[in-house]
């Protein structure tokens, strides 16, 4: 999350008017419910993940066992089952 300055974006009277409530910290303005975003969209990582769930889920149907996927990809016996039986 970056920081704005309002006095960059926001007209001189609110300004004046938000210096009543609040001076010199961080506010924090959250985003209208429409407008957000689910963990891992904006970055990416989510379909990251959605892809190497998959892989994993192509080659335990193609035979191979569940501990060498759980080397393979640093996870945890317990994390491959639940992608494979997801």
């Amino acid at each position: 999350m970056k920081y704005v300055n309002a006095k960059t974006i926001l007209p001189d009277k609110l300004v004046r008017e938000l210096q009543q409530y609040i001076q010199g910290e961080y506010l924090y303005i959250p985003a209208l419910c429409e407008q957000k975003k689910q963990w891992g969209e904006k970055s990416g990582y989510r379909e990251e993940l959605k892809q190497r769930n998959s892989n994993i889920r192509t080659q335990y149907d193609r035979g191979r066992s569940m501990e060498v996927l759980a080397k393979q990809y640093c996870l945890s016996l317990s994390a491959i089952r639940k992608i494979i039986y997801q």
